[in-house]
């Protein structure tokens, strides 16, 4: 069969994606044979370059890090949270040019779906307050909670406040000199956006609320396994990323997402 139909994910480094796994496990079980999802290492200085130069058998790209800012300048429209979230990690061809998406906060809040199943949850500490920062915020914004404690290592108030002004969350920022333990004890999920070495020595005091680490490999970090050992459940980025390909795959082809494929793909992946 000719590849007619194509995707990427763009990045760098993009070796280690499962993005190709998911995508390519989801043409098969829908017998999309014509369509082909690779990889392209890119920096973020080159992602204009690359998809102006894509054919017309390119029906959309992923973008990862570091080209998630230049997916916004890249493109002809914005989606609403894409322009409220100041980042871009998908690009879609349209009759009109390209079109930016995040589903990377839909990743986020299908992770928190799957560890809260609807309860209520109000208070939530944020550790880091990089790139994946954002779609957190936007996703505690929509499950209802109302009071987010951000630990960093920086005061990054400024360049977050225009997004937690948009999405009416009350927020204060900390560093990790704070009590960690009274802060996380007093939460109800702890959303985790940084490298495990981040946050190395501090997962005793951080593992006292049900845990979001967006680190799926290895898999269990440090921070879910001390999570897991007081009682609490966690759950990892690997299911944030299968939830923001599901729309992703939806919107390059036009097909709704085979989750259980797609997902039995990742896991397997990853043993």
């Amino acid at each position: 069969m000719t590849i007619t139909h194509r995707a990427a994910v763009l990045g760098n480094p993009v070796e280690h994606s499962r993005s190709p796994i998911m995508h390519n496990a989801g043409y098969a079980a829908l017998g999309l044979n014509d369509w082909e999802y690779t990889r392209i290492t890119t920096d973020a200085e080159d992602v204009a370059r690359i998809v102006g130069e894509a054919d017309e058998s390119y029906a959309g790209f992923s973008v990862t890090m570091p080209g998630k800012f230049a997916a916004l300048e890249v493109a002809d429209s914005l989606s609403e949270r894409a322009e409220l979230i100041g980042a871009a990690n998908t690009l879609v061809r349209t009759g009109a040019g390209w079109h930016a998406d995040n589903t990377d906060c839909v990743g986020v809040l299908g992770a928190l779906g799957e560890l809260f199943d609807g309860a209520t949850v109000a208070a939530a500490v944020l550790l880091g307050s990089g790139g994946t920062a954002r779609p957190a915020l936007w996703a505690l914004a929509k499950i209802g909670v109302s009071e987010v404690t951000v630990v960093n290592r920086s005061d990054r108030s400024e360049a977050l406040a225009d997004l937690v002004d948009a999405v009416g969350l009350e927020v204060t920022f900390s560093t990790y000199d704070t009590d960690l333990q009274a802060l996380t004890r007093q939460a109800d999920v702890v959303v985790s956006t940084v490298p495990s070495a981040a946050l190395d020595g501090r997962e005793q005091a951080l593992g006292h609320a049900p845990v979001l680490d967006v680190i799926y490999d290895p898999w269990p970090t440090p921070l879910t396994t001390q999570a897991a050992a007081n009682g609490y459940s966690t759950v990892g980025g690997h299911v944030m990323l299968a939830h923001q390909a599901y729309p992703q795959f939806e919107a390059f082809t036009g097909h709704s997402a085979p989750r259980p494929q797609m997902w039995d793909a990742l896991v397997n992946s990853l043993r």
